[in-house]
């Protein structure tokens, strides 16, 4: 995962904070592992308000455009809430190591995360739609 400072919204790093510490709270069949590395990902965040992030940075809810910086395949996927989470119609969970990677990413940056086998890496390569901004994809 990056280790850099992160753009976040402060609506959503409040709404994702809360969701930390409820599963810290509740401990309900969650993977605890998610949970504490977003919790790391929050505390390295510089938070922005809403009206201020730059339209180049993903954040709950963009729809990006990723290229897999080893096969050079382009994918196209959201970023998802838990509970609206579907990877089978592109919306990656925020709680997966996928997710997580990508929140807070800028267009043009590569972000690397462990998977079986090794590293997976992957570079921003547009952001479609980032709720913030009020762009006309927002039907997608």
């Amino acid at each position: 995962m990056k280790e850099d400072v992160i753009i976040m919204t402060w609506p959503d790093h409040a709404e994702l904070t809360q969701l930390v510490e409820f599963r810290r709270r509740d401990r309900s069949g969650m993977d605890e592992m998610a949970f504490e590395r977003l919790a790391r990902e929050l505390a390295r965040a510089r938070l922005v308000a809403s009206e201020d992030i730059p339209p180049d940075v993903v954040t709950m809810n963009s729809r990006i455009q990723v290229r897999d910086l080893a096969s050079g395949e382009a994918y196209t996927f959201s970023l998802s809430w838990p509970d609206q989470a579907d990877a089978g119609n592109g919306r990656v969970n925020v709680l997966a190591p996928l997710g997580m990677a990508m929140l807070g990413s800028r267009v043009g940056q590569a972000v690397e995360w462990p998977v079986p086998g090794g590293l997976r890496r992957l570079r921003v390569e547009e952001v479609l739609f980032q709720p913030e901004n009020g762009s006309p994809l927002a039907a997608c």
